[in-house]
C-alpha cells in the first residue's frame, strides 16, 4: 500500500515531465546563424505555424565569477568587480558626484486572482533557477569608490522599505524612484535618506508580467520618462489588462501629470538620450513562442506619439496572427525599430557611450545590456 501511494504521488511528476519533453520537442522554426538577428535589417523568417503551448527554453543557472575569473571585454577595455555580495541588484544609477546607486529588487507579489495556473507556476520555477522570483529586498544601496581604483570600498543603504524599486533619476534635490514613481529629498554626498518617499504618480500594476519600470529625466529636469512593460506575451489576457502598458509615459514632476509618449513597446527596459540628436532611445524585449529566430529584441529612437507594433505586429508591419482581433489602422502606422539585438537575448538596459573613460574608439556608440 505504501508503494502504491508513492506511485500515485509520483505519477503526476512523470506525466508533467513527459509532457514537457514532448512540448519542448515542438518545431522551433528554421535554423539561422546568430548574426541574422542583429543589425538595422535583421533576417525575419516565417513564424512557426503552430505555436507550442510550451516553448523551448534553455535556462542558464545564475552563478558568480570563480576565483581569478572575469568577463572578457572588447579590445581596450577591462572588467573588474566593482562590488560583490549584493542581493539581487537589478539597476544602476550614477549620481553627479560619482556615487553609484543600486536597486536591490525583485518581482512584486502577484495577487492571487492574477496567477496564471500551471504555466505560470512552472515559469516561476524557471525564473527562480535563473536567480529571480525571490522576496524583494526593496532598497536602494549606495556604493562609493573613495580610492578611484574601480572598486567600491564603502556601501550604505540609502533608501529602504520601497516597493520593487527599479528606475532612478535625480532632478535637483529630489531623487525619483519607480515602481510607482516616488521621490525623496537628496543632499549631495549623503549616505542615508531618512525622509519617507512621497508618491508622485501611480503606474500600472496587478499581474505584472513585466514589472521593471525604467526611469529617465530630460536634460532640463522638466520631465520624467518611464517605461512600463506589457502584462503578457501577446495580450493573451485581453487588451483591457494592457491599459497604459507596453509604453513610455511622460510625467511632469511638478504635478504628477502623466501622458502617453510612445506605445507598442512590449517591454521597454533602459532609456537614454542620444547626445548627438537629443532623441530618446530605448531597448525593448520582444515577444516569444513563434520560433527561435523571432522576434529580435531591439534598440530604437522613440518618436513622440509613435507606435511600435505590439501586440498586433512586430518589426514594423509583420502581423502576429495570434492576436485577434487585429487593428489594421494601427499596424499601418507601426514604426520599424532602428537596430535589432538578436532574438530572445533579453536586452535589459541601454546607454550611450559619451564618456572619455571608455576611450575615443567607443565614444558616440551605444551599449545595450544583453543577458
Amino acid at each position: 500500500m505504501a508503494l502504491r501511494k508513492s506511485l500515485v504521488k509520483f505519477m503526476p511528476v512523470v506525466a508533467l515531465s513527459a509532457l514537457t519533453l514532448a512540448l519542448f520537442g515542438c518545431d522551433r522554426g528554421p535554423v539561422l546563424p546568430e548574426s541574422a538577428g542583429y543589425g538595422p535589417n535583421p533576417q525575419l523568417p516565417e513564424p512557426r505555424p503552430t505555436p507550442s503551448w510550451w516553448p523551448h527554453v534553455n535556462v542558464a543557472k545564475a552563478v558568480g565569477w570563480g576565483k581569478d575569473e572575469a568577463p572578457t571585454p572588447a579590445a581596450g577595455l577591462r572588467v573588474n568587480a566593482f562590488a560583490t555580495g549584493l542581493t539581487h541588484p537589478r539597476w544602476l544609477y550614477e549620481l553627479p558626484n560619482g556615487d553609484i546607486l543600486v536597486a536591490e529588487t525583485d518581482t512584486p507579489p502577484t495577487p492571487a486572482e492574477k496567477h496564471e495556473g500551471l504555466r505560470g507556476f512552472v515559469q516561476g520555477l524557471i525564473m527562480k533557477r535563473a536567480g529571480a522570483n525571490h522576496p524583494s529586498p526593496d532598497r536602494i544601496v549606495l556604493l562609493r569608490d573613495t580610492h578611484g581604483d574601480g572598486v567600491a570600498d564603502q556601501r550604505f543603504v540609502l533608501l529602504e522599505n520601497l516597493h520593487s524599486p527599479f528606475g532612478m533619476a535625480l532632478i535637483g534635490d529630489q531623487l525619483y524612484v519607480a515602481d510607482a514613481v516616488v521621490h525623496a529629498p537628496y543632499v549631495a554626498g549623503e549616505t542615508r535618506i531618512a525622509a519617507t518617499p512621497q508618491k508622485l504618480v501611480d503606474l500600472p500594476a496587478g499581474r505584472n508580467h513585466h514589472w521593471t519600470k525604467s526611469l529617465v529625466a530630460d536634460k532640463q529636469g522638466s520631465r520624467l520618462y518611464v517605461g512600463v512593460g506589457s502584462n503578457s506575451n501577446v495580450a493573451e489576457h485581453g487588451m483591457t489588462e494592457e491599459t497604459d502598458r507596453a509604453a513610455i509615459h511622460e510625467i511632469d514632476p511638478a504635478n504628477g501629470k502623466m501622458q502617453l509618449y510612445a506605445s507598442g513597446l512590449r517591454n521597454p527596459v533602459g532609456m537614454d538620450w542620444n547626445p548627438e540628436t537629443g532623441d530618446l532611445w530605448v531597448s525593448v524585449n520582444e515577444r516569444d513562442e513563434i520560433g527561435d529566430n523571432l522576434v529580435p529584441d531591439y534598440m530604437t529612437s522613440v518618436k513622440p506619439g509613435g507606435f511600435y507594433g505590439w501586440p498586433y505586429s512586430y518589426y514594423g508591419q509583420h502581423i502576429d496572427e495570434r492576436v485577434q482581433p487585429q487593428n489594421p489602422t494601427l499596424v499601418a502606422s507601426a514604426i520599424k525599430p532602428d537596430y535589432a539585438l538578436g532574438s530572445h537575448t533579453a536586452s535589459l538596459g541601454f546607454t550611450f557611450v559619451d564618456d572619455a573613460r571608455f576611450g575615443e574608439a567607443y565614444k558616440g556608440g551605444a551599449a545595450p545590456a544583453i543577458a
